[in-house]
This record gives structure tokens, sequence and C-alpha cells, in this order.
């Protein structure tokens, strides 16, 4: 399960490598796009061996699911069962279901099976969905404030290190560590604001009452490159999605994983 858990990390982070090299060559106008993980997935498909890569990212990703919801249920590093313990479990579950879906877009292009829905869209029908319930205004809009407290947690764990306690890095040298720490602080802090934009869009969405207004991960690169300065924001935070990849590499090589 240890070696299944670090194929995961792995393979999520290739396709968050994928992103953020597609965005910075889009920042530079030399092809590649503002995408989500659905648009990396397609992209790795047209490429040679791209079936080959996306099986392979698939049984990464559900070894990655899996490891989820081991840390949610037999809570290894002992996040207990009080409030800020139930809310990280939770988390987990929710980390898992939502890569159980990529897990599954992979293995779809991967035997040629295309799914013309775009992540955008996937997302807007779910909040008019919810919109159409009873409160379903107000449960949108605290979807909308999660995920932004969720983006400026991961801004304070990139300040505070909080990643590094999980790392064991002692065969590395002291230069080798500090590279790659500050490399992870940087794409940690990036997937935080990335967080705190989807959740603007997510409130947004509810105020206005127009379901439209949800963006993912792709509108959320698109916006910054519509904005003043526009290319230099893209390529910022394309480079902090690679630096993100990055990490996640850094965690299917030396983190500490405990399945029980």
């Amino acid at each position: 399960m240890e070696k299944f858990a670090r194929f995961g990390y792995a393979a999520k982070g290739f396709v968050y490598g994928a992103i953020g090299i597609l965005a910075l060559l889009a920042a530079f106008s030399v092809g590649g796009k503002t995408t989500d993980t659905t648009g990396a997935l397609h992209a790795i498909a047209a490429q040679p061996f791209g079936q080959i890569l996306l099986a392979l990212i698939a049984l990464g990703l559900v070894g990655y699911v899996i490891w989820r919801f081991i840390q949610a249920v037999n809570d290894p590093r002992d996040k207990g069962t009080d409030a800020k313990g139930i809310l990280t479990r939770l988390g987990y579950i929710f980390s898992g279901i939502a890569y159980a879906g990529v897990a599954t877009n992979a293995a779809l292009l991967a035997i040629g099976v295309s799914n013309s829905s775009s992540g955008g869209s996937s997302k807007q029908d779910w909040t008019a969905m919810v919109m159409q319930q009873p409160f379903g205004r107000w449960l949108v809009g605290i979807a909308g404030a999660v995920t932004i407290g969720i983006g400026f947690w991961r801004l304070y764990q990139a300040y505070k290190i909080k990643f590094r306690k999980k790392l064991n890095l002692n065969e590395l040298s002291s230069q080798q560590k500090d590279w790659l720490v500050n490399i992870s602080r940087f794409g940690v802090a990036a997937r935080g604001v990335v967080f705190v934009m989807i959740g603007f869009f997510v409130l947004q969405a509810a105020h206005q009452y127009d379901p439209e207004k949800v963006k993912g991960l792709d509108g959320a690169l698109l916006t910054l490159a519509q904005q003043p300065f526009g290319k230099i924001l893209l390529t910022l935070m394309a480079l902090g999605l690679v630096s993100y990849a990055v990490y996640l590499l850094l965690q299917a090589r030396y983190r500490q994983i405990k399945t029980n």
C-alpha cells in the first residue's frame, strides 16, 4: 500500500505538471492553453504513447484515492475525533472522491472513450442543481467560504512549512533540502491561491444566483491571463503549478507514510 500511495502522488504530480507546462506555454504564446485536469489528460492522450501514460496515471490515481480513504478511516497520523480531526478526515474523503473522478477520466481516455463534458460545465451543473434546493443558495455560499478557507490554510502551510515534518529528507544535503523545500513552498502557496480564487467564484455565483459564475482551475488561470500584466501573472501561476508538481513528486519519494 505504501508503494501504491507513492505511485499515486507521482501520478497526481504528473497531471499538475502537465497543467503548469500548458499554462506556461500559453503565457508565452507558443501553444499550450489554460486548462484543468480534464484538459491536461486530453493533452496527454494526444502525445505519443499517450494511452499508456494515461493508463499509468489512472492506476496511480487509484492508489492515491485508496490512500486518501485509508487516511480518513484508519487515521494513521492520529488526527483524532475532535472537530479539527473530523474536518481533516472529511477533507481526505472529498479529495479521494474528486481524484476518483480524475482517475476514471484517465482510464476512459486510455481505452479511447472521450469525455466531452468539461470540468467547468460539470461544476456549473452541480451548482445549478444545489441552488434549486431549499437553502441551496446558502449551501453554495458556504461551500465557497470553505474553499476560500482551505486556500488560506494552504498559504499558511506554505508560510510555516507545515509539510516539512511529513518528509524524511535526511539523505539529502542541506542545499538540496533548501531548494526542494522552497520550491515546494511556492507550489503549495500557488495551490492555495487557486483555492481562494475558485472559492471567490463560488461565492459570486451564490451572491448573484448565477451558477455560470462558478469556475474551476481552468477558469482561474484564464482570469489571471485576462488581467493587466496577465502574462506575468499567468507565468507565475504556471511556475507555481509546476512547483506543486515537484512538491507532489517529493511526497512520492520522501513522504513518511503510515497505513495504520
